[in-house]
């Protein structure tokens, strides 16, 4: 008897156990949802006056499109650059030279270990410093992201070459290609494949990621958001919050969707033989951890012949 499921097939006491479960999980939500409803509702956050503001174009156009706007520059920015730290680092990381080798795996390793909000406040107190004066909350932010971003990226270029199987470079070496050929029209068009659900899901964390400059006033779509009604209604934050969690939902969901999309496509592709890998140390959207690698990280280190 096959069975498509991890786990053995229910009986009728265990059909009736779950659906009993199941109910009063159902209800043990509904009742939190309908606490928070009623705590708010006492507290007057759903009077229509308090939403008003979002009906109205200038609020969009004065609050909440600015804010978009920097943290869609902000994460455009940082995306780009991140994806050429980590070509660079994860290729490096890929060297015979050892030099090379060992300077860009501290590199990534110390980036990878640093927290992110501790990076954007390090460079944003020190530009100053350094260049003088001025506002550096932009470069601060997008430095921050890169950093962090593109040291996951280099684990993510790394992993996605050693997951190409050994046996193509070995080919290529066999026709007479160089070690360059190799990387450039061998085992690069391959990576690419297995690694863009990786790379696009790392993506969407970094675009979260870019909130994190409202603790340095950068003016983002969270630190515009908040400005909206306390000028009006003071005390009234949590309308505000509603509205720049849907925006960030939506656009975090475009982003998975495109990640899931690619993960589907890189399956069917006939383009690689390597399997998808996902993004070191993070939760990856839409990517199956542990699968193409032991352990649901990078692949184990293998020289590049």
């Amino acid at each position: 008897m096959s069975s498509a499921v991890l786990f053995d097939v229910p009986g009728p006491r265990a059909r009736v156990r779950n659906g009993l479960l199941t109910g009063v999980s159902v209800v043990a939500v509904a009742a939190v949802l309908y606490g928070i409803y009623s705590g708010f509702d006492a507290k007057g956050q759903w009077e229509a006056k308090i939403w008003q503001p979002f009906l109205q174009w200038d609020t969009w156009q004065h609050f909440i499109i600015p804010g978009l706007i920097g943290t869609l520059r902000a994460a455009a920015v940082a995306a780009v650059l991140a994806l050429l730290f980590g070509a660079v680092f994860g290729l490096a990381r890929l060297s015979d030279r050892a030099y090379i080798r060992v300077t860009a795996g501290v590199v990534v390793e110390v980036f990878r270990s640093i927290p992110l909000l501790l990076l954007i406040f390090f460079i944003f107190y020190l530009a100053p410093s350094l260049i003088g004066g001025g506002d550096y909350t932009f470069i601060a932010v997008v430095l921050g992201l890169t950093f962090y971003n593109g040291s996951v990226l280099a684990e993510v270029v790394r992993a996605g070459v050693n997951a190409v199987p050994k046996g193509q470079s070995e080919a290529a070496y066999a026709v007479g290609m160089r070690k360059n050929q190799v990387m450039r029209l061998v085992l690069l068009p391959q990576a690419v494949t297995a690694m863009m659900p990786a790379i696009v899901s790392q993506l969407v964390v970094l675009l979260k990621d870019t909130a994190l400059g409202y603790i340095i006033a950068y003016v983002d779509l969270l630190n515009t958001g908040f400005k909206i009604l306390p000028a009006a209604f003071f005390g009234s934050l949590i309308p505000a919050a509603i509205v720049i969690g849907i925006i960030y939902v939506t656009l975090n969901m475009a982003l998975s969707y495109l990640a899931t999309w690619l993960e589907r496509r890189s399956r069917r592709s006939r383009r690689t033989s390597a399997r998808p890998v996902a993004a070191p140390g993070s939760a990856a959207v839409g990517i199956g951890a542990g699968e193409g690698t032991e352990g649901g990280g990078v692949a184990p280190d293998r020289p590049v012949e």
